[in-house]
């Protein structure tokens, strides 16, 4: 096996892979000249010039991903002005490019202005600087991975959308939000809206999509029952993909995530599109909003024009009636940590930026032999749950690229109930910083390792990648969650305490986890909930 299988089979040639050590930021790094023309050659679109958001207007919603993408469609549809500031780029879909990175190695398009990777082998890559649309920040003891898109996690995510039991979703929300009109309304409205259903029998059959049935296979083999996954994934475009009439991108695994030519039912087609096509909404990728304030009659938000190439195009000063805090949960948190310890917010109270998790993230691999080298679909097929070390686990079916030999790996995300929580804290210069305990993710680690070992063992697995368990999930999560908590930072809808027309609707609102499910699903459903609440619906 030669260093670029070997690298594959780590997961280290694609932006979603088992890694222990996300991106560094570059020291004073600069776009390449040579990048930059190959990239306006390929992805010409991202490359137009931006238009300037208006100095005022009634609404303004920070983050385009799953809260700030049904913000803004409500808030249009309510006769509401509204502009949504992204600090991505607007990628296109097309069957027959690829849209986010190269068909081998990755390059800049991959990731948000960084130019090195290290994996769990420890083997150090190297690509271009380039605002790309994953965002890979390094803070102390913990890697966190999250969107730079007009979409935001819609577009690099793998599409997994299933609902979280009762019973763990109580012990998250202690009341605060209550599960039975979740499940009554709001669930299945989101569930309707992004048109999701489970992988169909001819998909899951389909060559690419071996391991999905060998890890179905692994895990009853071991007791467990394998349970089908709701996904945001447009099956007619995997059946194009099957039949050659469109280029390979979610049966082979791409970057990123198989989405290049739109296989994911993204935002950009659902909320987005029908709060621009109210002509009260309008997104405006490359605006990266760097503090807001309030001055005693409306919102103050500071933002910057940025290139694709990192270049800083413009700064201004808008202004909003109504301000939507829809950044995220690293986002948010440190806007609003930044804004407190500013004073311009000065009425935030002492619970900004606390109660942050990972949602108990663990990557997980195991060997399988007889897959045939067809490449892995990128697709989550089913999960599985049970307990472990006292705590619920899930594990998805994930997948690494397909290689060139007979012998493949099956990779796991796990999902662990673990109330390991970290916090924001702001420190000179504005700058903010997550405090995350050392070895935070050991509990959820070593619980979501013991079921892997588990299912190695009784299905005769060839290998057990237990370093993968081990260094990489233990320092990385894809799923923060916290920092402007539900009933603590704002009351129980997302209103932020102290500030009138202030909300908070995206993955911060949410208390460290999810209750073992991937956030998506959660946070637009509590973001349609907030904005009824907020529009008096």
């Amino acid at each position: 096996m030669d260093r670029r299988e070997f690298l594959t089979l780590m997961g280290v040639a694609t932006a979603v892979g088992a890694s222990g050590s996300a991106l560094l930021p570059a020291a004073r790094a600069q776009a390449d000249p040579g990048w930059t023309a190959a990239f306006k050659s390929w992805v010409p679109e991202i490359f137009r010039p931006l238009p300037d958001p208006p100095a005022h207007q009634s609404a303004l919603v920070i983050g385009s991903g799953f809260g700030g993408a049904v913000a803004a469609q409500r808030l249009a549809q309510a006769g509401i002005q509204t502009t949504v500031l992204e600090r991505g780029s607007q990628w296109p879909n097309d069957p027959f490019r690829e849209i986010f990175t190269g068909d081998d190695l990755p390059d800049g398009r991959g990731f948000w202005h960084r130019t090195s990777f290290t994996g769990v082998t420890q083997v150090p890559m190297s690509f271009s600087y380039f605002g790309g649309v994953l965002d890979c920040t390094s803070y102390p003891n913990i890697d966190v991975w999250r969107a730079a898109a007009v979409g935001g996690g819609s577009i690099i995510f793998t599409g997994a959308m299933p609902v979280p039991p009762r019973e763990l979703f109580d012990q998250v929300f202690r009341g605060t939000v209550d599960y039975g009109e979740m499940v009554s309304r709001y669930y299945p409205r989101v569930q309707r809206r992004l048109r999701l259903n489970a992988m169909p029998r001819d998909i899951y059959n389909s060559a690419p999509f071996a391991h999905s049935r060998e890890w179905d296979r692994q895990a009853r083999a071991a007791g467990y029952r394998p349970t089908p996954v709701d996904s945001i994934f447009k099956w007619s475009v995997l059946r194009d993909e099957l039949a050659g009439r469109s280029r390979r991108s979610a049966t082979a695994g791409r970057s990123n995530l198989g989405n290049s030519n739109g296989a994911k039912f993204d935002l950009n087609q659902n909320y987005l599109r029908v709060a621009r096509a109210t002509g009260r909404a309008r997104v405006y990728p490359g605006h990266e909003v760097r503090s807001i304030g309030h001055d005693g009659k409306r919102y103050v938000v500071s933002v910057q024009k940025i290139a694709p190439t990192g270049e800083v195009l413009r700064r201004r000063t808008l202004t909003a009636d109504r301000l939507v805090l829809a950044a995220g949960s690293v986002g948010t948190s440190e806007l609003l940590v930044r804004a407190k310890a500013s004073g311009s917010l000065r009425r935030l109270n002492g619970h900004v930026g606390r109660g942050w998790g990972t949602n108990g993230d663990v990557a997980l691999a195991r060997g399988a032999t007889g897959i045939p080298a067809t490449g892995q679909g990128a697709p989550c097929a089913s999960l599985i749950r049970t307990t472990a070390h006292g705590m619920p686990v899930v594990l998805e079916s994930w997948f690494v690229p397909g290689l060139p030999v007979e012998t493949a790996t099956l990779a796991s995300l796990g999902m662990v109930m673990d109330p390991t929580r970290g916090r924001f804290r702001a420190g000179p210069g504005g700058q903010v910083t997550l405090h995350w305990p050392r070895n935070g993710n050991d509990r959820a680690r070593e619980a979501a390792h013991s079921v892997n070992h588990l299912i190695a063992k009784r299905a005769e697995s060839n290998m057990e990648y237990d370093f993968i368990g081990r260094a990489a999930s233990a320092s990385f999560t894809a799923h923060p969650l916290g920092g402007a908590v539900l009933g603590a930072v704002t009351d129980g809808y997302g209103r932020v305490h102290g500030y009138d027309d202030l909300l908070v609707v995206d993955g911060a609102a949410v208390p460290g986890s999810t209750a073992t499910a991937n956030p998506a699903l959660t946070i637009a459903a509590l973001a349609e909930r907030a904005m009824d609440n907020y529009l008096g619906r």
